[in-house]
């Protein structure tokens, strides 16, 4: 039992020190990280609900139309819907969410709370080989989503003049690609099984570059003009109109 706790969590925990690090230029507070892992946890209850219904209400469809309506309605909208209200609700108006980079380090800590609590369900239910399997595939795609919402998140957050847009993509972008995720193991065709690994090393680029360049832009670099009032910038770098 023990063992099996350790292997759950190990994962959770390791990436959770990894992005703590990777913020290297201006830590968070710990206090506001374990409630942010905390609240991640806590919906784990509503979500279980959430999905039951979204279960119920799609219980007429078969085949591929049942895989799809499991992966990006049950679990993918879910999930992803109650972590970006977590992430709301703790971290928008708080004062330690001083630049783009902490929606990131934010909205994966809320994933991995979530991770954590399901994780320790799944390993606990099936035993050893199921735990291996998920700390190298689903608790790394929990926490890449949140990459994924944090990115934009941040970026809503000190780009007023498209806040609507990025608060969208904040939800669309995890959305989707948890949805893409769950609708592979779920649909039933064996072919699209070999989408799996590729698609995880999509996430880790993808994630590693988004957190490669909101950490470059941090304000806080010593090599950077902190001055700058980054609430009257209307474009992010590099996004001009086309």
């Amino acid at each position: 039992m023990n063992g099996l706790l350790i292997l759950a969590l190990a994962p959770v925990f390791i990436i959770a020190f990894y992005i703590y690090f990777r913020d290297k230029y201006e830590k968070e507070p710990w206090g506001l990280l374990l409630v942010s892992m905390l609240a991640g946890a806590f919906i784990t209850l509503p979500i279980i609900y959430a999905e039951e219904f979204m279960s119920f209400a799609g219980r007429g469809f078969e085949g591929i139309l049942s895989g799809a309506w499991r992966a990006f309605m049950v679990a993918a909208l879910c999930e992803e819907a109650f972590k970006f209200l977590a992430l709301f609700l703790i971290i928008w108006k708080s004062k330690a969410f001083n630049e783009k980079f902490d929606g990131i380090v934010y909205a994966t800590f809320i994933s991995l709370g979530f991770a954590a609590v399901e994780n320790v369900l799944y390993v606990l239910g099936s035993g050893l080989n199921t735990g291996l399997m998920r700390a190298f595939t689903a608790v790394p795609a929990h926490a890449l989503f949140g990459v994924s919402m944090g990115y934009f998140f941040g970026l809503a957050k000190f780009y007023p003049a498209k806040r609507k847009r990025y608060l969208r993509w904040a939800f669309l972008l995890p959305f989707g690609l948890h949805g893409f995720y769950d609708f592979i193991l779920m649909s039933g065709i064996n072919a699209l099984l070999l989408a799996f690994i590729p698609f995880i090393i999509f996430l880790w680029i993808a994630g590693f570059r988004r957190m490669k360049q909101l950490s470059k832009s941090s304000v806080y670099r010593d090599d950077l003009d902190i001055g700058i009032d980054f609430s009257k910038v209307k474009e992010f770098p590099g996004e001009g109109k086309k």
